[in-house]
């Protein structure tokens, strides 16, 4: 049996880029910056000539929270930034994260209970507010 490590919130039919624009702007507003972001389609239809669905990583930060993990545990930067997948799933979207919980499962650290309890309430608002979409 595998627990499930992400939280997942489906989109309404839309294109890429509005969910993309959303789900910047839902984190943004729960005080997440982005990183880093990884078009994975076109990544590898470039480095493969493989065609998929949109596919889009972005790695979001809230530097607060970040900081307060790794107070915690210096090597909890493996599990950093918040990882959130955008991606096509039929005629939906999917907006996925990690589930921050991950990280006291994977760490066995209760001292990260608290960070992951509150980035966990930030990301389900920012999903949340993509219900307005």
């Amino acid at each position: 049996m595998s627990a499930s490590y992400d939280r997942t919130f489906r989109l309404a039919a839309t294109d890429l880029d509005t969910a993309v624009t959303a789900v910047r702007r839902a984190l943004a507003d729960q005080g997440f910056g982005i990183l880093t972001e990884i078009d994975v389609a076109a990544t590898l239809k470039a480095k493969l000539g493989h065609d998929m669905e949109d596919y889009l990583i972005l790695g979001a930060c809230n530097p607060p929270l970040a900081h307060r993990a790794q107070e915690a545990d210096r090597s909890i930067g493996l599990l950093l930034p918040c990882n959130v997948v955008v991606r096509r799933d039929g005629d939906q979207m999917l907006v996925q994260a990690l589930d921050p919980g991950t990280m006291v499962t994977l760490t066995g650290l209760d001292t990260l209970k608290p960070v992951a309890d509150e980035t966990t309430a930030r990301l389900d608002a920012a999903l949340n507010a993509l219900a307005a979409l």
